[in-house]
C-alpha cells in the first residue's frame, strides 16, 4: 500500500504546474503569436552546415540548409519547422521558391523555419523488385536520415549554445512532393522491419543514419506532408506524431490514393499518397488533417496563389493547437496514452531501475532513454526479459525508455 501511495504521488507531481512550468511549458500562443504574421520582417542564415553523409556515390557530401527566424523576435523558445524540397530526389534545393515562400511565411508568425538540402540522386542499375525500384527507396532513406541529422543539430544547438533559440519539444517535419516522402518516412518509419530488405537499409545506416550529433533524438512532434507518399500507410501506427496532407485529388505525379510514381528518367515506384495515409492515421487514433485540393494536379500550391494560401492557412491552423499543448516532444506524448512495451519499477527509483519485458523482447531491438529534452542519455541492448537499469550518475528527474515502434515507459529518480 505505501508503495502504491508513492505512485500516486509522482503521477500528482507529474502533473503538477510547478514542473509543468518548468520543463514541459506549452509555447506561448497569445497576442496574434503562430497565426497572424506578427514580424515584418524575417532574418535569413544561408548554408549553415548540418551534417556530413556519403552521396550515393560513397563520397563525402556537406550538407547545409538555410535558416528563417522572424526580426527583432525576443521569445527564447520557439517552435521549429524542418522543409524538404521537391525534386524526385534527383533535382531541387533548399532555395526553391516554394521553401522561400513557406519559411518566410511561418517565420513571420513566429516559427524558426529551416530549408535543408539533402543527399540526390541514385542508381537505376540493379534488380529491381516488382513494382518497385531499389535505388527510389534507397534515395527517400538518405533524405530521411538528413532530416534525422538536421532534427538532432537543432536538439543540440538548444541543449548548448541556443544559437536559434529552439524548444526542442515541438520540431516539425515537413516536405514538398520528394520532400513529403521524408517527412512521412521520419515521423512514421521507425523501425528497420518496415524497410524492404533489399533496400540493405544497415549498409546505408540504419534508421537514423551517420550525420552527427547521435546522442539526441530525432523525433518530431509532427509531420507536414504536401502531395507526398509512402510505401505502406501500415507504418502509421497508434501514438505516431500527428499528421497534416494537403494532396491534389488530380495528382498525376503522386497519386492521392496509390499507384506508381516514376515514368520516363525515373524508375517506377509503388507508392500511397494522402487519400490512404490520413484515413489510416484515423483509424489507429493518430490526430490528422487532410486538405483535398480538388481536381488539382501535383503540388499545385507551389505555382497557385490561391493554393499556396490554402496550404499556409491549412499548416498555421493544424499546428497552433498544438504548441498549446505541454510535454515532452509531441510524438512520445501521444504515445503515453498506449501501452508501454515494458513495466519499468519502482517508481520513484534512487539506484536502478528495473524493467519487465514482453515474452518477445528479443524482437524489440536497442532502446534509448530519454530526458524531457529527447537528448539521448543511454543507450540499452536487451540480453534477458528482465533488464536493469542502473542510474550511474543521472540527475533527478523523469526520463523515457523507449524501444523504436512502441509506447514509451516512464522512468523516474529521486
Amino acid at each position: 500500500m505505501k508503495a502504491l501511495f508513492r505512485f500516486l504521488a509522482v503521477l500528482g507531481l507529474l502533473a503538477s504546474p510547478g514542473l509543468a512550468s518548468a520543463q514541459l511549458a506549452p509555447i506561448d500562443t497569445t497576442g496574434g503569436r503562430y497565426y497572424q504574421p506578427v514580424f515584418a520582417n524575417v532574418t535569413v542564415t544561408s548554408g549553415v552546415a548540418y551534417a556530413t553523409a556519403p552521396s550515393y556515390t560513397g563520397a563525402a557530401q556537406v550538407l547545409t540548409m538555410d535558416i528563417y527566424q522572424p526580426a527583432g523576435d525576443t521569445v527564447k523558445r520557439r517552435p521549429l519547422i524542418i522543409f524538404a524540397h521537391q525534386g524526385g530526389f534527383f533535382l531541387g534545393s533548399k532555395t526553391d521558391p516554394y521553401m522561400v515562400a513557406i519559411c518566410t511565411r511561418m517565420a513571420r508568425l513566429g516559427y524558426v523555419a529551416a530549408s535543408i538540402d539533402y543527399r540526390l540522386g541514385f542508381s537505376v542499375t540493379g534488380v529491381a523488385q516488382p513494382a518497385d525500384t531499389v535505388g527510389v527507396a534507397q534515395a527517400a532513406i538518405r533524405g530521411m536520415q538528413d532530416m534525422r541529422a538536421a532534427v538532432r543539430f537543432f536538439r543540440n544547438d538548444a541543449a548548448s549554445t541556443k544559437t536559434y533559440h529552439i524548444y526542442s519539444n515541438y520540431i516539425v517535419a515537413g516536405g514538398s512532393s520528394a520532400g513529403a516522402f521524408i517527412a512521412l518516412e521520419i515521423g512514421y518509419l521507425d523501425k528497420p522491419s518496415e524497410v524492404p530488405a533489399y533496400v540493405g537499409l544497415a549498409a546505408l545506416g540504419g534508421i537514423e543514419g551517420t550525420g552527427g550529433n547521435a546522442a539526441y533524438s530525432s523525433a518530431v512532434a509532427a509531420v507536414l506532408n504536401l502531395s507526398g507518399a509512402t510505401e505502406s500507410p501500415s507504418i502509421i501506427e497508434a501514438g505516431n506524431a500527428p499528421l497534416c496532407s494537403v494532396h491534389g485529388t488530380a495528382d498525376a505525379t503522386v497519386p492521392y490514393l496509390q499507384g506508381k510514381i516514376g515514368g520516363g528518367l525515373l524508375p517506377p515506384k509503388y507508392v500511397y499518397g494522402s487519400g490512404r495515409l490520413n484515413p489510416r492515421a484515423t483509424a489507429v487514433g493518430v490526430r490528422n488533417t487532410l486538405r483535398r485540393l480538388s481536381k488539382a494536379g501535383h503540388i499545385p500550391f507551389e505555382s497557385n496563389a490561391q493554393y499556396a494560401d490554402t496550404t499556409f492557412w491549412t499548416i498555421r491552423d493544424f499546428l497552433r493547437p498544438l504548441l498549446r499543448q505541454a510535454g515532452t516532444p509531441l510524438a512520445a506524448r501521444a504515445a503515453l496514452a498506449t501501452s508501454p512495451v515494458g513495466l519499468a519499477y519502482p517508481i520513484p527509483a534512487r539506484e536502478a531501475v528495473q524493467l519487465a519485458l514482453p515474452a518477445n523482447w528479443r524482437e524489440l531491438g536497442d532502446a534509448q532513454l530519454l530526458d524531457l529534452t529527447g537528448r539521448v542519455v543511454r543507450r540499452l541492448t536487451p540480453l534477458a526479459q528482465q533488464v536493469p537499469l542502473p542510474r550511474n550518475g543521472l540527475a533527478a528527474g523523469v526520463y523515457l525508455l523507449q524501444f523504436a515502434g512502441y509506447a514509451p515507459a516512464r522512468v523516474v529518480f529521486e
